[in-house]
């Protein structure tokens, strides 16, 4: 996970990373409790993850992956981002904890989540402190506001 060029200090980045960090614990947490033979609590924090996911990938694809992905530099890049989301909304949303098979699927997709994330950390993020204006930031952060308009607080312009 980069540390170094200071996209953590960002409040809308420090949102998402802090996000991140809540669906891999509720995903961990599901394959705990299926390890524990509790299928239940597992199928309810895979409900979980898969809300947390969806508002948090609206607020990425509407606005800080809308905004980049008009620069050519990027747009491949988001748009292997926004199909790993789709592909994950698709199985979230068909998974079957008492499918072994789903299971084992399950353990992938986190696997692949965790790889997802990085790309994200390790490489847009770092890549939108160069790459965005004022106004550009101000429409990232709208868009994320827009997907979570329960959260508290300003995100502040960086």
């Amino acid at each position: 996970m980069c540390h170094y060029c200071g996209c953590r200090e960002i409040p809308l980045i420090k949102e998402f990373i802090a996000e991140h960090e809540s669906v891999t614990d509720t995903a961990g947490d599901a394959l705990r409790a299926l390890d524990h033979g509790d299928p239940g609590v597992a199928g309810e924090l895979v409900v979980r993850m898969r809300r947390e996911l969806l508002a948090h990938w609206q607020g990425e694809e509407k606005g800080l992956f809308a905004v980049m992905g008009g620069d050519t530099e990027y747009a491949d890049y988001i748009d292997a981002l926004v199909r790993e989301h789709r592909e994950l909304a698709a199985f979230l949303d068909r998974v079957d904890l008492g499918s072994a098979e789903d299971v084992a699927q399950l353990r992938h997709a986190v696997g692949e989540l965790h790889h997802h994330i990085a790309k994200e950390e390790d490489g847009l993020f770092p890549a939108s402190l160069t790459a965005l204006s004022g106004d550009e930031w101000d429409r990232s952060m709208a868009a994320w506001r827009t997907a979570h308009p329960d959260a508290p607080g300003d995100l502040g312009r960086p």
